[in-house]
């Protein structure tokens, strides 16, 4: 496949061989999510957004996995240092217990494992002074250990915060934190002590404009529920404040300065540990490393994910327990080739400049987007690569990505009535013009 003039090609979707392989899937699957169906045939061309199908269709993947494959389909500056790796056997060892080298000097390998990767994360956490770095699987894990640490540094403390909106996980532990859709945590248990308050609604959002609830007066509400006399959450009870810097499942919600500043000074405040959730967000997603770098946060806990192909719960030293077995895994830090994938997509964003593209490219979806101004859409918005376009009902926008997909353009809903576009961080200007176009020409077809 020549990703420089490749373009979808679609002639039915789902095709014979793709239904086969959905019905084989499902006979011993548990229900889930499973968007499309869609099987990519790993033994065909692929290259960047485009992948081919067991039916032999091509399509443009805007989804990145849910931004889990940063920089697309078999993309060189990945492949080129796997094909070199020799392969051995285990690739996952019990990583909490034992450690792995490739055998040359630490901090100069050509294949950098866990111990490499967790190097490159702390010096790309530097500014915020984080220090230390737990691997795990999976960035509901990720986030589980997030809050096991506040609650241990806090020393007893019964509380957390979460945002209305919000998206953490599925584990139990994170799955309370959860706000987004009752359908993840009914009739599930949860942990005690986690209140939420409002996200922001609208990224031009001050306290004398707000309409998204957050602000109220002269104060937030998260401010008036921590106050010492009025409020009914003790402050000193509380262990962690977690917020999405930017809201993925919420809704691609872009929250303003004034609401991120007043998140701020309030951690400071009353000394609360500030977790930010940049499974989504982080990895060069947003134009910048980090989502919380875009706005007045300094996190005390960044947990990562997706984009850098395993968990990870980064934070400084002194939040960190001291005791041994406090935190412990058998697969955490262990899974060799998923470090390796990781540390180079790091250090592919660095070398390639793939945070200035994902600025470039990202505003070039969105003039495409605005100027065109299509029937139904009430806003097109986003930070780099991880961008949205909001309709005016749920029944269209479901429509239109229906529409797309039968055209060969592969993206994803959000929040009500919001379509998520996640292409790789190295995605061309003739490939966003030619989602664009897929996407325009969708969303004709339904008007």
């Amino acid at each position: 496949m020549n990703r420089e003039s490749a373009e979808p090609l679609v002639q039915e979707l789902p095709g014979r061989r793709a239904r086969e392989w959905v019905e084989y899937h499902h006979r011993a699957a548990a229900p889930s999510t499973y968007v499309y169906e869609f099987v990519w045939d790993r033994s065909a061309p692929a290259e960047g957004p485009f992948c081919t199908d067991v039916d032999g269709n091509v399509l443009m993947d805007f989804t990145s996995h849910v931004a889990a494959a940063p920089l697309g389909y078999n993309n060189p500056k990945v492949m080129d240092t796997l094909r070199e790796f020799d392969i051995g056997d285990p690739l996952k060892i019990a990583g909490q217990d034992f450690y792995v080298s490739n055998g040359g000097d630490p901090g100069d390998e050509r294949f950098p494992g866990p111990a490499g990767l967790m190097s490159r994360l702390t010096e790309l956490t530097s500014h915020y002074d984080l220090d230390t770095v737990f691997l795990s699987n999976s960035g509901a894990e990720a986030v589980e250990n997030a809050i096991k640490i506040c609650y241990d540094r806090a020393d007893g403390a019964k509380y957390g915060v979460t945002f209305e909106g919000g998206f953490h996980g599925r584990t139990l532990g994170a799955l309370s934190l959860n706000r987004s859709k009752a359908v993840h945590r009914r009739k599930f248990p949860e942990i005690s002590g986690v209140v939420d308050v409002p996200y922001c609604d609208d990224r031009t959002c001050a306290p004398g404009t707000c309409d998204c609830g957050f602000f109220v007066g002269d104060t937030s509400r998260l401010r008036e529920k921590l106050d010492p006399e009025r409020g009914n959450v003790d402050p000193e009870e509380v262990a962690y404040v977690i917020v999405e810097p930017i809201q993925g499942e919420g809704g691609y919600r872009v929250p303003s300065e004034d609401f991120t500043r007043e998140i701020a000074e309030i951690v400071e405040e009353f000394d609360i540990a500030l977790v930010a959730d940049e499974i989504q967000t982080g990895v060069g997603r947003t134009g910048k490393m980090w989502g919380s770098d875009h706005f007045p946060i300094e996190p005390d806990v960044i947990t990562a994910a997706k984009g850098l192909r395993v968990g990870a719960t980064i934070s400084r030293s002194d939040v960190f327990p001291a005791e041994k077995g406090r935190l412990s895994s058998t697969w955490g830090a262990g899974d060799v080739i998923a470090s390796l994938q990781g540390a180079l997509t790091l250090d592919a964003i660095e070398e390639y400049d793939l945070l200035d593209n994902a600025v470039v490219r990202g505003r070039q979806f969105k003039e495409t987007m605005r100027d065109a101004d299509p029937e139904g859409v009430v806003d097109v918005r986003g930070k780099g690569l991880m961008l949205a376009v909001e309709f005016d009902t749920k029944e269209r926008r479901d429509a239109v990505m229906e529409a797309a997909f039968g055209r060969g353009l592969l993206t994803l809903s959000c929040g009500y009535k919001v379509l998520r576009i996640l292409p790789p961080l190295d995605v061309t200007e003739r490939e966003i013009s030619l989602g664009s176009d897929l996407l325009l020409e969708a969303i004709s077809d339904v008007a």
